[in-house]
């Protein structure tokens, strides 16, 4: 896995101060992406022990509240396994941090309900790791400057512990 960028003071991708890792590929494509460079696999550095050692300390700090993860495409399968490796660590060390994901895919999508390149065998674990899902495609014809962690109005902010348990998707009010 590449990623593009690392944030280590984030405040537009959830709620409080984060640290968000940007990761490579992305094939979706949408029109009017904020990111098209990170639609490349090969866009940006390797992602490394070091990186993962890196995004742990950077998320130490009692004023850091949590990682959000973006892209490119954190759901591509090619990326699924690095990063369950590190939501697993963050779970075991920061278990005080909340962790938000940005897809392009449905949280249908994602649990098997519906056909997709997203759904393999790693990608239930990583959606259990996860605390809110942002998830569907930008669609540029419904952009909202004014949505709050949204950049169009058919995205869904989604509560994924309760979603899981419900098998549905369980779209958060506030914050």
């Amino acid at each position: 896995m590449n990623y593009g960028e690392i944030k280590n003071v984030d405040i537009a991708n959830g709620t409080g101060v984060r640290v968000s890792i940007f990761v490579s590929g992305c094939t979706h494509h949408c029109k009017g992406c904020f990111n098209p460079e990170t639609w490349n696999f090969d866009f940006g550095q390797p992602y490394t022990q070091q990186t993962e050692d890196e995004l742990i300390d950077l998320l130490r700090p009692d004023y850091i509240q949590g990682l959000s993860l973006l892209g490119g495409e954190p759901f591509e399968p090619e990326n699924q396994k690095a990063l369950v490796a590190l939501l697993k660590r963050v779970r075991q060390e920061l278990p005080n941090k909340n962790i938000w994901c940005y897809t392009g895919y449905l949280f249908e999508e994602l649990i098997g309900k519906k056909p997709s390149r997203a759904f393999t065998d790693t990608s239930l674990e990583m959606l259990s790791l996860i605390d809110v899902l942002v998830d569907g495609e930008f669609v540029e014809e419904k952009k909202d400057i004014s949505l709050k962690f949204r950049g169009s109005s058919n995205q869904r902010i989604i509560d994924v512990k309760e979603s899981l348990q419900l098998n549905t998707a369980i779209v958060k009010g506030s914050f």
